[in-house]
């Protein structure tokens, strides 16, 4: 009986070598200097540090009126096929999901700020989609990314970050309107108190490089938040209505494909194309840079396939029901641990599909408790401020009014529309024609279309 044991213990080992074995293969883990237990679990650390975004993505959407479950079902379907499709397709070790930022702009700008029902707004990110797999496919990226100066390519990526903190400090009612002032602080108590606690947890664990760090800032900040209406006051917060349940797809094929197609919205199609196909961009460049993920020519590593896998997941994700995809910036946490395959990718997948059937556990998550990781998301997002060129004020400008109209115009759109509009405006009252590619003509063009039609 022993020797039985034995036997199937060693034939069972063998079956996990000969799997680990096809992994190491399929992957070229060991060619890339890595190994599948590190791959493991830089997959992990990736996901413990995107996570988030199953929660705050439905947060920010259910604002434009998607219900939260149904949101949130998309989110994590769509999240786990475009990871999937990243370790399969593209091989790198790069999450996919649905972006900050896009949310803010599909919810703030299409919705709330232009009167776009939800529906619309989820064709105009079909069509962005539609665009950007073309570019992708026709790898046209060289001549956009040259035609977009790089002090508006930052500015751009600051001014959503900004946003994204003031929608978050919104939601946690840290700042309020006002007659006298337009916005001041609200009222401090004890949900006040909560946020700000929260926000400070938050902030020390990513000081200390805990992974997850967002996500366990909101689960403290919930935690902390659940007395609330039972102690102080009558709302109640946080409800208890269940631990798990069907997926909601109530929001799937939702999508006006041709409602979006109207000549007003095509601005809104362009800044969304803009939006995903530069922070995509960015994201390649900034990992391939940071763990070498780079080809015999020094570009990213399968930049056309990551990128191609990037624009059909912006695309699919429309008819799911949630703002575009995007390749996540956290998937350097992952980098970090020595992830440098695809299969770091088929962790991240794997890991968000239990997710699917948790909605009503992680709907106990409060407004409060999400608006932490806004304010640290806008954070990171300021990251590529002292990348302008504040010496040169032709760049400078342009680059400053995109950021500080965003959050102060409450919408993306505009602050991007008068960051394109005042660059080609001074280039040409300076005298400097040569400096404007034919495409930063088309995008100004757009940008006035734009105003004159909202």
């Amino acid at each position: 009986m022993h020797e039985t044991t034995a036997r199937s213990a060693d034939e069972n080992g063998a079956a996990a070598t000969r799997r680990l074995s096809l992994l190491d293969r399929f992957f070229n883990v060991s060619q890339r200097g890595s190994s599948v237990k590190t791959e493991i679990l830089a997959g992990l650390a990736t996901f413990l540090a995107g996570m988030y975004i199953i929660v705050v993505n439905p947060a920010v959407l259910s604002d434009a009126g998607i219900p939260f479950s149904a949101a949130l079902s998309a989110t994590v379907v769509i999240s786990f096929l475009g990871s999937l499709a990243m370790a399969l397709y593209a091989r790198n070790p790069i999450l996919v999901a649905p972006g900050m930022g896009m949310n803010a702009l599909f919810t703030y700008t299409l919705v709330l700020g232009a009167g776009l029902s939800w529906e619309v707004a989820l064709g105009c990110v079909f069509w962005s989609g539609v665009i950007f797999a073309i570019l992708a496919l026709f790898n046209v990226r060289k001549a956009v990314i040259e035609a977009i100066p790089l002090s508006l390519r930052y500015a751009i990526t600051c001014g959503i970050g900004l946003f994204i903190t003031f929608v978050g400090l919104q939601n946690a009612g840290f700042i309020v309107g006002s007659d006298a002032t337009v916005v001041t602080l609200g009222n401090m108590d004890a949900q006040l108190a909560t946020f700000f606690l929260g926000l400070i947890a938050t902030a020390v664990f990513v000081i200390l490089r805990f992974n997850g760090a967002l996500v366990m800032g909101i689960a403290l900040t919930t935690l902390a938040a659940a007395p609330m209406g039972r102690l102080w006051g009558d709302e109640i917060t946080v409800a208890w209505t269940g631990l798990a349940a069907w997926p909601d797809f109530s929001a799937v094929m939702k999508v006006d494909i041709m409602g979006a197609l109207k000549v007003g919205y095509l601005p809104f199609i362009f800044v969304m194309l803009f939006t995903n196909f530069f922070d995509a961009m960015s994201c390649f460049m900034a990992l391939a840079e940071s763990a070498d993920l780079k080809d015999e020519d020094g570009n990213p590593r399968n930049l056309q396939r990551s990128m191609t896998v990037d624009a059909f997941s912006s695309m699919i994700a429309a008819p799911l029901g949630t703002s575009a995809a995007q390749t996540f910036i956290e998937s350097g946490a992952g980098v970090a641990q020595g992830g440098r395959t695809g299969l770091v990718a088929l962790v991240i997948a794997v890991l968000f599909l239990p997710f699917l059937f948790l909605s009503p556990l992680l709907s106990l998550v409060p407004g409060i408790a999400t608006a932490p990781a806004l304010v640290m998301v806008g954070l990171f997002m300021m990251a590529p401020i002292s990348k302008i060129d504040w010496e040169h004020f032709d760049q400078a400008f342009p680059a400053f009014l995109a950021i500080i109209l965003m959050p102060l115009t409450y919408s993306i759109t505009l602050g991007i529309a008068f960051g394109f509009i005042s660059f080609v405006l001074i280039k040409v009252l300076t005298g400097r024609f040569n400096e404007i590619k034919p495409a930063m003509w088309i995008t100004a063009a757009l940008s006035v279309v734009m105003l004159l039609t909202t």
